[in-house]
């Protein structure tokens, strides 16, 4: 048996002694977006509603991620390409100020849509698995399928402003917010969605990558089997290792001792630069 090249990247291409085929997913597509939404309503529950009622002052907290939800659908006139229509749903938390006492949370949600056009790749093949079931109450009711896969990645958004509005102000907003039952059970309470209450809105700073993956067929190298250099260890040596040891492999923290100036802007995740 000849030596396991450690670093595949770097082998000789005449070690490598056969290929082998694989099913895996193409990227056929991709996008990225930083979207800037707007005055997004915040739907408070019961609880919340009631507070935000008789509050002075509010002030949001913090924005999670709940849930995305991601339909893709063939573009009319141009077969190669598709639809992604993305809805996120945001639970929003947030404080408020009655009276003298102290501030009281809120909590809510938000939903933002949004859509993609990528090109998928056109396929006329009707791909079947064992995994497929017709009729069953599981989802997986669909025999064939021809489209690519939408992949979302996203962050948790960053919170940029607030604003409360009183019922008279957007007496003429229809609401067409439709909330799946699964999203509705996330929170402990129901949520406030009809009648005249005060609103609570939000402008959040959304970042996402978008892509459409189809399934293939590739043929890769292949070296010899990727045998752990790593040796298992069920002794006691294994954690009475030197602490001195261990600290000095430590690399020292200078960019925490160094200062940083007030003007110092975040990235989106939260580190400054």
């Amino acid at each position: 048996m000849s030596e396991q090249c450690s670093d595949i990247l770097r082998c000789n291409p005449q070690d490598l002694r056969q290929a082998m085929s694989i099913h895996t997913r193409k990227i056929t597509d991709a996008c990225r977006d930083k979207d800037c939404v707007e005055d997004l309503r915040v739907y408070l529950t019961c609880s919340s509603q009631q507070i935000l009622d008789s509050a002075a002052n509010v002030r949001v907290r913090s924005a999670e991620l709940l849930y995305t939800y991601i339909d893709v659908e063939p573009v009319a006139f141009d077969r190669n390409h598709y639809c992604i229509d993305i809805t996120f749903y945001y639970r929003i938390v947030a404080d408020a100020v009655v009276g003298t006492c102290r501030p009281a949370a809120l909590c809510g949600l938000a939903v933002f849509s949004k859509r993609a056009v990528l090109c998928g790749e056109d396929s006329r093949a009707h791909i079947f698995t064992s995994d497929t079931r017709i009729g069953e109450a599981d989802g997986c009711t669909i025999p064939s399928a021809n489209r690519p896969t939408a992949v979302v990645e996203v962050l948790d958004p960053m919170v940029l402003s607030s604003k409360v509005r009183e019922p008279c102000e957007g007496s003429g907003e229809a609401v067409t917010v439709q909330i799946p039952a699964g999203i509705r059970g996330m929170f402990d309470e129901e949520l406030t969605i009809p009648g005249d209450h005060r609103r609570l809105y939000v402008t959040l700073g959304q970042f996402s990558i978008v892509r459409l993956e189809r399934d293939v067929q590739l043929v890769v190298p292949m070296v010899e089997y990727a045998i752990p250099e790593k040796e298992c260890c069920d002794g006691e040596s294994c954690s009475t290792e030197d602490p001195c040891e261990m600290f000095s492999r430590i690399p020292f923290p200078a960019r925490q001792f160094t200062p940083t100036g007030c003007d110092r802007k975040k990235d989106a995740s939260g580190d400054q630069e």
